[in-house]
C-alpha cells in the first residue's frame, strides 16, 4: 500500500502540531482495556514508540510501506514492542489494539477540521495503521512461539535430571512419555554428566514411564549404545510385569543390556559390578 507524499504531508503535520493531545489521548483510550496492568508512564513510553514508528512511515523518504526498505526502523520498533508485551503476558488482540488506537484519536481531531482531504487523508492512515497492527499481531505470535519453545526446552532439562546415587554409578529416572525431543536431552545430559562424573555405570529408570512401545525401545537403546561410546555400561530398570509382556510381544531385543525390576535392584547390581562388597543389603 502506498501512501502519496501529500496526504503523507498533510498526516504528519496533523500529529506533530497535536503531538501532546494525540499522546495524552492516545494513552487514555489504550489503558481502558489493559485494566491497570502498565503504569500510565510505562503505557505512555509505549505509545511514544508506536507514535515514532508512525511518524517514521509517514516522513521517511520511502513511499510509505512497512515493507518497504525504508521501513526498516518502524518495524524494529513494532517488533520490540510485540516482543516485550509478549514477555508479559499481554494477548495479541491486546498488543495489536495499542496501535490501532490511533486511529479513533486522529478521527476525533479530524471532526474539528473542514479541508475537504480529511476524509481522504484518514482513509491512507487507517490502512496504514491497519498494515502495522497486522504486523504487530504477526510479531507477537513469533516471539510467543519462541518463548514456549525456551519453556519447553527448559522444562524438559527440568523433568530430566540426572543424580549421582554412588560414587561411579548415575541414574536418569524417566516419568512421563519419551518422544524424540525429550530422547535427545536424556542422552546429552547423561553423556555430560558421565564426563563430569567419570562414572563407570549409568542407569536408566523407566518406572515412570507409563507404556513402553518400539519407539521409546529405540530411544533408550540409543541412550544406552552412547552411554557405551563414553566406557559406562547402563542397566535398565523399572521392568514391570505389563512392560516385560509389552516387550516381549513386541519382540523389543536388549541383548546384554542388564534390566533389573527397581532401582534398588539396579542399584546394587551396579555397586556389585564395580567391585563394592554388599552385605545385607548395605555396602560395606
Amino acid at each position: 500500500m502506498k501512501v502519496n507524499a501529500e496526504a503523507r504531508q498533510r498526516l504528519s503535520a496533523l500529529l506533530r502540531s497535536h503531538e501532546d493531545e494525540v499522546l495524552k489521548r492516545w494513552t487514555e483510550i489504550a489503558s481502558r482495556s489493559l485494566r491497570g496492568r502498565l503504569t500510565e508512564a510505562e503505557l505512555l513510553r509505549q505509545v511514544r514508540d508506536v507514535y515514532a514508528a508512525l511518524l517514521g512511515m509517514l516522513e521517511g523518504n520511502g513511499d510509505g510501506e512497512l515493507a518497504g526498505s525504508h521501513g526498516g526502523e518502524s518495524r524494529a520498533a513494532l517488533g520490540e514492542l510485540s516482543k516485550d508485551w509478549a514477555r508479559q503476558g499481554f494477548t495479541p488482540t491486546e498488543t495489536a489494539n495499542l496501535v490501532f488506537t490511533v486511529k479513533e484519536v486522529v478521527l476525533e481531531l479530524s471532526q474539528s477540521a473542514e479541508a475537504d482531504s480529511v476524509l481522504a487523508d484518514f482513509l491512507v492512515l487507517s490502512l496504514l495503521v491497519d498494515e502495522m497492527g497486522l504486523y504487530t499481531f504477526e510479531a507477537y505470535s513469533k516471539a510467543r512461539e519462541s518463548i514456549i519453545a525456551d519453556q519447553t526446552e527448559q522444562l524438559l532439562e527440568l523433568s530430566t535430571p540426572v543424580v549421582k546415587l554412588w560414587e561411579g554409578v548415575v541414574a536418569v529416572p524417566l516419568v512421563g512419555t519419551l518422544d524424540s525431543a525429550r530422547a535427545q536431552v536424556v542422552m546429552e545430559k547423561l553423556l555430560q554428566t558421565l564426563v563430569d562424573t567419570g562414572s563407570a555405570y549409568a542407569i536408566v529408570d523407566i518406572t515412570g514411564v507409563p507404556a513402553v512401545d518400539t519407539q521409546v525401545a529405540q530411544h533408550i537403546l540409543k541412550t544406552v549404545v552412547a552411554a557405551r561410546l563414553m566406557g559406562a555400561e547402563c542397566i535398565i530398570s523399572g521392568i514391570r510385569p505389563q512392560i516385560a509382556q509389552t516387550v516381549v510381544a513386541l519382540g523389543i531385543e536388549f541383548g546384554d543390556i542388564a534390566t533389573k525390576a527397581t532401582l534398588a535392584d539396579a542399584l546394587v547390581h551396579a555397586l556389585r559390578a564395580s567391585g563394592v562388597e554388599l552385605k545385607r543389603g548395605r555396602a560395606a
